[in-house]
């Protein structure tokens, strides 16, 4: 399966791949800040606002989709192709018919968002963007679908290709109409979105012709069968995706409800604009995390199929260790480069003074983040992820934005207050998801040696 006998090398030969695919869904997010951000900070803050409101909604889709990873990386394992194939086939099913309610529940939203506190002219400029992000999910859970069974297969690479063309394409599409370029009409924000609408359609298209070109591939087609759409699959993609869905909800939904919390801050649009900058700066260094995590997920999966717990303790603290080293680097860089960094973005004074505050912040809970993240990896390919729902309640809902609002508003201390409550989130987090793992393989290996 692998072709290096170098743990490390095993890792990363999936995890970066992984890496591009994951920080190309950021990337999206990054050029439509870079690019928007030159208008001004009104229209930063409203597709900041925009993008913030959208993705609680397309995380939660996100998370559904992991659910096929770990089963299909056992099914892999021991070489059982005809159940692989089924997952595949109910979760076509299942992940297409659930980008529709996803599309229905955030057009309920959009009579919500004027009253979510913030400026009325950032709620004016950010629905019109928020309504093509909206239509982007259907294609997006379609293409999710193909994308989590190849990685539950061991096949990274593929997605990572389709991800980077598709960011290219909305680049371009960007630059049409962002500016009104080439004949196009400048649509601000708002063509930001139908850029990014545009990419994703490609993306399922482009994975179904690669799934149809490769004889390797085709032969799952070949095994779907009428009598395959199974209550068991789908319950079973579900009851593994949806704890790993709502984990990531109320973990992103942290971020979300603090960047709302940021517009009741002074006049609003440079605390967000500034909280915007430094979120998707820690997000796409989150990726690196997000990939090892996913790599981890994969590795795990194939020898929790095996049985192999030997083999998956030395994955486990593999992953560990490269995390550790990546956020080491990643918080350097954001305290050390915390000036330079949000000129990326915007000219604004007062904004790059904002981001500047946040990144140090944002380097405090690195290692945090990353030992959270990557102990949820394991836990979803031994497929142990009902615990992690409880966690992150408590870390998130009853630790991480309490603490942040009474350092804010109560305590006066502003934007930082705000990032404060994140370090306390998650390294009660960290410390709650590594325990569940050292117990879950204790547990695991007292089942295969009796006593």
């Amino acid at each position: 399966m692998f072709r290096s006998t170098n743990p490390y090398a095993q890792t990363l030969r999936l995890a970066i791949p992984v890496v591009l695919s994951q920080a190309g869904q950021i990337v999206v997010q990054l050029v439509d800040n870079a690019m928007v951000g030159r208008l001004g900070a009104l229209p930063l803050a409203a597709v900041s606002f925009g993008g913030t409101v959208f993705f609680l909604i397309f995380i939660f889709g996100v998370g559904i989709s992991m659910g096929i990873t770990p089963l299909v990386g056992e099914m892999y394992a021991r070489s059982n192709h005809r159940i692989s194939a089924s997952y595949l086939q109910n979760s076509i099913l299942l992940y297409g018919t659930l980008g529709l309610l996803l599309f229905g529940v955030s057009q309920a939203v959009i009579p919500l968002m004027p009253h979510m506190g913030q400026q009325p002219e950032v709620v004016e400029m950010a629905i019109p963007y928020y309504r093509y992000l909206a239509w982007s999910i259907i294609p997006f859970m379609l293409f999710a679908a193909f994308k989590q069974f190849l990685e539950g297969v061991g096949n990274t690479k593929v997605a990572m290709v389709i991800i980077i063309v598709s960011n290219l394409i909305n680049i371009l599409f960007n630059y049409l109409f962002i500016y009104g370029k080439l004949g196009c009409p400048a649509m601000g924000a708002a063509g930001a979105g139908l850029a990014t609408l545009i990419s994703r359609i490609l993306t399922p298209l482009l994975i179904i012709l690669y799934f149809q070109r490769r004889d390797s591939f085709r032969r799952y087609f070949s095994l779907f069968r009428k009598a395959e759409f199974s209550a068991h699959r789908l319950r079973s993609l579900l009851g593994v995706g949806l704890p790993i869905a709502l984990q990531m909800v109320m973990e992103g939904g942290a971020f979300v409800l603090t960047a709302i919390m940021m517009g009741w801050i002074g006049n609003g649009t440079i605390p967000l604009a500034g909280n915007q900058i430094a979120t998707v700066i820690s997000n796409l260094a989150f990726m690196i995390i997000v990939g090892i995590s996913a790599a981890t997920t994969i590795r795990i999966s194939h020898e929790f199929g095996r049985g192999d717990l030997r083999a998956l303790r030395t994955a486990a603290n593999i992953s560990y260790r490269l995390g550790l080293m990546w956020n080491g680097l990643t918080a350097t860089i954001f305290i050390l480069f915390r000036h330079q960094i949000p000129l990326l973005f915007t000219s604004d004074p007062e904004v790059v003074e904002m981001a500047s505050r946040l990144l140090i912040f944002a380097g405090l809970f690195q290692f945090s983040d990353g030992l959270q993240n990557i102990s949820v990896g394991i836990l979803r390919g031994i497929q142990d992820v009902n615990a992690i729902m409880g966690i992150a309640f408590v870390a998130y809902l009853l630790i991480n934005l309490p603490v942040g609002y009474l350092c804010a508003f109560t305590l006066g201390w502003g934007p930082e207050g705000l990032w404060i409550g994140f370090i306390f989130g998650l390294s009660i987090a960290a410390f709650l998801l590594n325990r569940r793992y050292r117990r879950s393989l204790k547990k695991l290996a007292t089942i295969a040696h009796p006593e």
